[in-house]
């Protein structure tokens, strides 16, 4: 769940396309400290669907599409009033040497 507040809107009522970036990479980011592995984004492609609107909640989730160690392909989207303003696909990379910040969410 994640408040679309004010304070980080683009246009007046509508949340900045770079927060919403910042967002979804973060919830694939989160995905994979889930299942104990600490990546680095290497490549993501956001599509803004609709605008996500300030001043409401919204419900982010991420998943695994594909695991090729030390490749992983993730999905992510932004849904609000049941309808997906924004998806984002990301290749993320396996990084053992931050295996110590994994170590922190568990």
């Amino acid at each position: 769940m994640f408040q679309c507040e004010e304070s980080f809107e683009g246009y007046s009522g509508i949340l900045h396309g770079g927060v919403i970036s910042s967002v979804l990479d973060g919830a694939m980011g989160n995905c994979m400290f889930a299942h104990g592995l600490a990546t680095v984004t290497v490549e993501m492609i956001t599509r803004f669907r609709h605008p996500v609107l300030t001043g409401q909640k919204a419900v982010v989730c991420a998943r695994i599409t594909r695991s090729s160690h030390p490749l992983y392909l993730l999905e992510a989207e932004i849904i609000q009033d049941g309808k997906i303003k924004a998806t984002a696909k990301g290749k993320y990379y396996d990084q053992p040497k931050l295996a110590h910040i994994v170590e922190q969410f568990s």
